[in-house]
């Protein structure tokens, strides 16, 4: 069971760091403070597909980090 949970957590860590990797790079907290004057926009094809990546895959990080733990 470590084993396995061991492999999943480096899998998923770099699926996570991948996926950021890829993703546009945006103003990040430049729109918090009244940098940023754009509007918001939806996600389409391979922008929408990262994202969902990035949470799937942190989610798995972060489950198999915690169950680790206890194992």
């Amino acid at each position: 069971m470590a084993n396995f949970l061991q492999v999943t957590l480096i899998v998923s860590g770099i699926l996570l760091i991948i996926s950021i990797l890829l993703q546009h790079r945006g103003s990040g907290l430049g729109g918090a403070f009244g940098g940023e004057s754009t509007s918001y926009r939806s996600r389409r094809g391979i922008e929408s597909l990262l994202y969902r990546l990035t949470i799937l895959s942190a989610a798995v990080f972060l489950v198999a980090a915690i169950a680790r733990l206890f194992v």
